[in-house]
C-alpha cells in the first residue's frame, strides 16, 4: 500500500511537468507562427520605410514614416542579407507618376524612393528644367525647384533625350534642383521595385499629414 500510495504523489508532478512542457511549447510554436506571418508579410504585402533625404520635397518630408504596398506591381518574396527579391508573380504596370521604393542601382545595401518619369520605350529629355516625353512637352505639376533661375547644369537642368530600356525605367525626385536620380546615373530596373509608396502614417509631430495619403 505504501509503495502504491507513494506512485501516487509522484504521477501528479509528473503530469504537470509534461502540462508545463507541452503549453511552453505551444507558446514557441506560437511564437514562431507570429514571426513566420510577420516576416512574410513584411516581405510581400506592406512595408515600413523611413525618409531620411529630402530629394522628394515638399511631397514628402525628411523624417516622414511611410507605408509601402508591395503587392501593387506583383508578388514577391524578399532575399535577406543580399537585398533582391524573387518575383512570384506581376499583375501591375510602373506608370508616370508613380512614387515607388526600389534598391539603388548603385548600391545595393540603399533603398530609393523616387517618382517615375518613364517607363520602357519613353524618351525622356529636360530642357532648361522643363520635361519633355517623347518628343512633347509634359505637364509637371509635382517639380519643385530651389533655384528655378539656375538653368544651364548638365544633366540637372539639360538632360540630352534618353530611351528607356525594357525592363527597366527612368526617375526624378520632385525637389529636382536637390535629388540625385536618373539624370546622373541612368535607368533602374523593374525586378528591384520595391512597392509603391502610399501613406504617411508619421511625420514627427506633424498631425496634419498623419495617414497623409501620397500623391
Amino acid at each position: 500500500m505504501a509503495n502504491a500510495e507513494s506512485a501516487r504523489r509522484k504521477a501528479v508532478p509528473e503530469d504537470q511537468q509534461t502540462a508545463s512542457k507541452s503549453r511552453l511549447r505551444q507558446n514557441a510554436e506560437s511564437l514562431l507562427l507570429a514571426v513566420l506571418v510577420a516576416l512574410v508579410v513584411r516581405s510581400s504585402v506592406v512595408e515600413a520605410f523611413w525618409v531620411p533625404s529630402g530629394s522628394m520635397l515638399p511631397t514628402i518630408q525628411i523624417g516622414d514614416h511611410l507605408f509601402v504596398n508591395k503587392l501593387a506591381y506583383g508578388l514577391h518574396i524578399d532575399i535577406p542579407l543580399v537585398n533582391k527579391s524573387v518575383v512570384l508573380a506581376r499583375w501591375g504596370q510602373l506608370h508616370r507618376g508613380d512614387i515607388i521604393v526600389f534598391v539603388s542601382p548603385n548600391d545595393r545595401n540603399i533603398d530609393l524612393i523616387k517618382r517615375v518619369i518613364g517607363t520602357a520605350g519613353d524618351t525622356v529629355e529636360v530642357r532648361q528644367k522643363k520635361l519633355f516625353i517623347n518628343g512633347e512637352a509634359v505637364p509637371d505639376p509635382n517639380a519643385n525647384f530651389k533655384r528655378p533661375d539656375e538653368r544651364n547644369t548638365v544633366p540637372r537642368d539639360n538632360l540630352a533625350p534618353v530611351k528607356v530600356p525594357e525592363g527597366q525605367f527612368f526617375v526624378m525626385g520632385d525637389n529636382r534642383d536637390e535629388s540625385y536620380d536618373s539624370r546622373y546615373w541612368g535607368f533602374a530596373d523593374e525586378r528591384d521595385v520595391k512597392g509603391k509608396a502610399t501613406f504617411i502614417y508619421w511625420s514627427g509631430w506633424n498631425f496634419g499629414r498623419l495617414a497623409h495619403w501620397i500623391r
